[in-house]
């Protein structure tokens, strides 16, 4: 009988011990750590911005922006220029599920502006680095794009 009750209480020790070692999904762990909405306006809108990294789902296509010069105005306007080649769109930010999202959309109808045009997760901002995640809601992909300041 005594080993009955070692074992038992072995067992809920060892259940308890387990369940301590869980911690939250990343989903929610990382959304805490998403910049505002106000913080990503007052860096974006500062200047302007090349883009170092288009990983459209696993695919490198950071060449296709080269030479592009950002521009976002508080007014929610963007212009990407490159010498004659004018690319006009929107922009804007706002708080989704308690992360930053940053909704870019260009009049482009195909190419790699209008592969752009997303919602995008805000992963980090500063005064010269803006870096951002969509995940498809169709297929699950994965991009990857990054602004740094020019």
């Amino acid at each position: 009988m005594k080993k009955i009750k070692l074992i038992l209480i072995l067992a809920c020790v060892f259940m308890v011990n387990v369940a301590s070692m869980c911690s939250s999904d990343d989903s929610s762990s990382s959304s805490s750590s998403s910049p505002s909405t106000s913080q990503v306006t007052q860096s974006v809108t500062n200047g302007n911005w090349t883009v170092t990294l288009y990983n459209e789902s696993g695919s490198i296509h950071t060449s296709d922006f080269s030479g592009y010069a950002f521009n976002f105005a508080s007014s929610g306007d963007m212009t990407a220029v490159n010498g004659s080649s004018i690319q006009t769109g929107s922009w804007s930010t706002y708080r989704d599920s308690s992360r930053t999202k940053m909704d870019i959309g260009f009049s482009a109808v195909s190419g790699s502006f209008e592969s752009i045009s997303e919602d995008w997760d805000v992963l980090s901002t500063s005064s010269t680095k803006i870096e951002l995640k969509h995940t498809s809601g169709g297929d699950g992909s994965v991009d990857y794009l990054t602004f740094e300041k020019i």
